[in-house]
């Protein structure tokens, strides 16, 4: 009779469970469809001092971003402040110090 008690309690608590995320889902705000999909990379031309972000909306929403380069040797960086509308494609870069060991990585930030 204790098994059968803890199996119906265990079930309750699963369906109140799972109701209560289901209610839940139901009462947040909507998000935005889609994502921003965005890379980060090394100037080509043999500049290892350039980090470039790029990014593609594909929210139905305007999204601003900006690069974030981690400089080697030198204080790191952040790009300038790009404004992409809903599909919009955009880059945002920074350059490291001269004395600097080189890019050492390229991220980025969403507003």
């Amino acid at each position: 009779m204790n098994r059968r008690k803890n199996f119906v309690a265990a079930g309750l608590a699963t369906t109140l469970a799972a109701l209560a995320l289901t209610l839940g889902g139901l009462a947040a705000p909507a998000q935005a469809a889609g994502t921003v999909d965005c890379d980060g990379w090394v100037h080509n031309n043999n500049n290892p001092d350039h980090g470039i972000a790029g990014c593609h909306n594909n929210t139905d929403r305007t999204v601003t971003f900006r690069a974030e380069i981690v400089c080697g040797w030198a204080p790191d960086v952040s790009g300038q402040w790009v404004t992409l509308a809903p599909g919009q494609y955009g880059e945002s870069s920074g350059v490291c110090a001269i004395y600097s060991s080189g890019v050492g990585s390229v991220g980025w930030t969403i507003q």
